[in-house]
């Protein structure tokens, strides 16, 4: 009985160290990260005629927050969910925040829904973000949707976020590559 006792509880200590492994292979992106426009792809017109581009990364691990501030360009229109555009120096309505757990959270947003979903890759190295921002404005409906796959170089100095939109004004394909400050 000793024994199956002692087994037991060897079992359910390393069940319990898998589970806190897994938990913590999420990459930390957390920093404030400035753009490398000589390194970036398919900018927007407003990062790309911008003094400057960066983003903040706040991330616990139940979370990850995002917040794009842009100084100088023209705002761009519908900048969407996930990164760079809006007016007045950061994205559209502020940090975009992305539960950990892999489940789709959806919120009230300015005349519509924002749906956010971040899953982390089979490899634990790249996290996508996923975000669909639908609704109603002055009788028209609208969908933007983006998806951001964040990743780190090896030292984490580098981070590249490689990211697909979606709206009425067609589609948009851009590599962004930020280092840390």
């Amino acid at each position: 009985m000793k024994r199956f006792v002692l087994l037991g509880g060897i079992i359910a200590t390393l069940g319990l160290a898998i589970v806190v492994a897994s938990a913590s292979t999420t990459p930390n992106f957390s920093g404030t990260w400035t753009l490398d426009k000589s390194k970036s792809q398919g900018l927007d017109p407003r990062m790309a005629n911008a003094e400057s581009v960066s983003c903040v990364i706040t991330q616990d691990d139940k979370t990850i927050s995002i917040e794009w501030k842009i100084t100088g360009g023209q705002p761009s229109a519908g900048g969407g969910p996930g990164g760079g555009g809006g007016g007045g120096g950061r994205g559209p309505a502020g940090p975009q925040t992305y539960t950990l757990d892999g489940k789709e959270a959806t919120a009230e947003a300015m005349g519509g829904t924002n749906t956010t979903k971040a899953t982390l890759s089979s490899d634990g190295k790249t996290l996508e973000l996923s975000s669909v921002r639908a609704g109603n404005f002055n009788g028209n409906d609208f969908k933007f949707t983006s998806v951001a796959k964040l990743s780190l170089s090896e030292d984490g100095k580098t981070l590249t976020i490689v990211r697909h939109r979606e709206s009425q004004r067609g589609a948009q394909d851009s590599t962004l590559v930020f280092t840390k400050q």
